[in-house]
């Protein structure tokens, strides 16, 4: 099957490690121009320097999403970079741990808008822009199982953030088809990336007990994933989550 990916311009958040690296990069081989964004540009030299040696064009922004300013202007720098979007995959999350007893405002309100508020303002941005365009274009929310399964090791704020992207994926999807966007996620379990590699390791046979798969997922297997959602294969696809979780969530 061919994607049709090449010459398509995408926005990644969160692309200095993980899956939001992967993704660049595979998205990259593709022949996809890319605006990626992470805290610090020295840690997107990697992405950067890998994704050159495609031919490929490729900025790199400094963004605390956990600043709605800074993040819509993230979405005008990149807007005006790439001269057009396709693709935005959002991708960055916070996965901050404590229990629900012992949250601080500060955790949770940073939690929700990192991973939602954050998602949020981008989508509607790349909307705006495509609606008044008249292009069409794919959003991809990068989501968890926790969303559907709730949290089972102190992490309401993060489960709670995810389930409200769930809600924001189904109800963009429906608003936004009749204009050419679908609005798709892509709901992860354990990935060996630097958020999880430390807990993980700490209890790794009560976390290999959760995956009938019985091992992390590879970020590059995500990233395959995410580059069928972004190409033409997946054009009838709005509104849904796809599982990808080692079996952790199964519907």
């Amino acid at each position: 099957m061919k994607n049709d990916l090449s010459g398509k311009n995408a926005v990644i958040t969160g692309a200095s490690r993980g899956v939001g690296k992967a993704a660049a990069l595979a998205l990259a081989a593709e022949g996809v121009n890319l605006a990626v964004c992470a805290r610090t540009l020295d840690a997107l030299q990697d992405t950067v320097k890998e994704g050159l040696h495609e031919g490929v064009k490729i900025y790199a922004f400094a963004v605390d999403l956990n600043d709605p300013e800074q993040t819509v202007q993230f979405m005008r720098d990149a807007e005006n970079a790439l001269g057009g979007m396709d693709i935005l995959i959002n991708n960055a999350g916070i996965w901050l741990s404590g229990k629900c007893t012992d949250i601080p405002l500060e955790d949770w309100q940073k939690t929700m808008n990192v991973n939602l508020t954050a998602p949020f303002l981008t989508s509607q941005y790349f909307a705006r822009s495509n609606i008044e365009k008249r292009r069409p274009g794919k959003i991809i929310n990068i989501n968890s199982q926790a969303a559907f399964n709730g949290s089972t090791s102190g992490h309401v704020h993060y489960a709670a953030s995810k389930a409200g992207l769930t809600a924001m994926t189904v109800s963009m999807a429906r608003e936004l088809g009749p204009s050419g966007i679908t609005v798709n996620g892509i709901a992860l379990g354990m990935v060996d990336t630097d958020l999880i590699r430390d807990a993980y390791f700490k209890n790794e046979a009560a976390y290999n007990a959760r995956l009938p798969i019985g091992r992390l997922a590879e970020p590059e297997e995500i990233a395959g994933i995410l580059v069928f959602m972004a190409g033409s294969g997946s054009d009838y696809m709005t509104g849904a989550t796809v599982d990808a979780s080692g079996g952790m969530l199964m519907r």
